[in-house]
């Protein structure tokens, strides 16, 4: 007995063909609308189309896909089975003694092969794709500017059991209202304050300015203060330089090694835990967003194709709405990344279980 029917061919290569038919179109329109903003660049610096081509375009095409990916799978699956109900093709299939369930086989597989596709692309290929794309920006249109984070209140651990503190840290290299603290056995041993810190390009050295120094022994404190104290520490400019979303230029496994890094050093990793926790969530929404769009599509309603499709259109922006939402709340610092990315797919599995059973009767 055949496991996999002609039938269930039949719509695997309807819901590929119209999925990627869709993607590609919608991606062609993406491609010109951003070549018509960035033309003047192009041609005022004078950039071979073929370093735009391979440097930038081919690199800007999977990013777009897999972040399409969720919308028009859906897409494809509400306007295609919309067009087999009303060709009464469903009704026939399941006539002839097919149970729902057992129709949902291929549009499961389809899923399946679409979220591998998505997982592939969002965790191993894009990432250093990106990093191909925004260095050609950096280079040829942003002129080399790189971002000082803008980040208040910074703590590091620079390095085991130093830790620093800067009110703030601007663009010409330096930290105000700078605190350095030595810990041995997590007692405090030493704790420097001063005004200011600044970095000496010339020197590769950090000059720390109008500091106070206590040292604590364990029968005797000592105190000393300074104007100017030229010294080196286990941090350099760099290390508060940010691109923006530099987290997706990371693969996983780097972003995980990343991650790790930053916690030791007690920067705050939320944006990075979301970004981890989204490339396994997208992928997931595909199977949520083929069962409920195979739910509604699959009987003949009032209004037709056209109502099938603002349906799926008005559920899958609620579902990109929802999870932009609920990762505000991550980076306020009042949900967990995990709990953020994952509750739309949790509110939206609800969803499609009353949908399956709903459209299996």
């Amino acid at each position: 007995m055949k496991l996999y029917k002609t039938i269930d061919i039949y719509i695997t290569k309807k819901f590929l063909g119209t999925f990627f038919y869709a993607i590609t179109l919608i991606l062609s329109i993406a491609v010109v609308f951003d070549m018509s903003e960035n033309l003047d660049e192009f041609l005022s610096k004078d950039i071979p189309w073929s370093t735009i081509i391979s440097e930038y375009y081919l690199n800007f095409i999977p990013y777009f896909a897999n972040l399409f990916s969720p919308l028009f799978t859906f897409i494809a699956v509400i306007y295609f089975t919309s067009k087999m109900a009303y060709n009464t093709e469903i009704i026939a299939i399941l006539s002839s003694g097919v149970s729902y369930r057992r129709l949902m086989r291929p549009y499961m597989v389809s899923a399946f092969i679409l979220a591998a596709f998505s997982f592939t692309l969002g965790n191993y290929i894009i990432p250093p794709a990106n990093r191909t794309m925004n260095e050609f920006r950096q280079f040829y249109i942003d002129n080399n500017r790189q971002t000082i984070s803008s980040e208040r209140n910074i703590h590091r651990q620079i390095e085991p059991g130093v830790f620093i503190y800067m009110q703030s840290f601007n663009a010409n290299y330096v930290g105000y209202r700078f605190t350095l603290e030595r810990f041995e056995d997590s007692k405090l041993v030493e704790k420097l304050t001063a005004d200011n810190i600044r970095w000496d390009e010339e020197t590769g050295k950090w000059v720390i300015n109008n500091w106070w120094k206590r040292t604590i022994y364990e029968d005797h404190e000592e105190f000393e203060k300074g104007y100017r104290l030229d010294t080196t520490l286990n941090m350099t400019p760099e290390d508060y330089k940010v691109m923006k979303n530099e987290m997706e230029n990371f693969t996983t496994p780097a972003l995980k090694k990343e991650i790790s890094k930053m916690k030791l050093r007690g920067v705050n990793t939320v944006e990075w835990e979301i970004e981890r926790h989204k490339r396994l969530a997208g992928p997931f929404s595909a199977f949520i967003l083929t069962i409920i769009g195979v739910g509604l599509a699959s009987r003949k309603i009032k209004g037709g194709l056209g109502l099938h499709l603002g349906l799926g259109l008005l559920l899958s922006f609620s579902y990109i709405l929802f999870l932009q939402v609920s990762t505000v709340f991550a980076i306020s610092g009042n949900t967990s990344p995990f709990i953020a990315v994952w509750i739309p797919n949790l509110g939206y599995s609800i969803i499609a279980f009353f949908v399956f059973r709903w459209a299996a009767r």
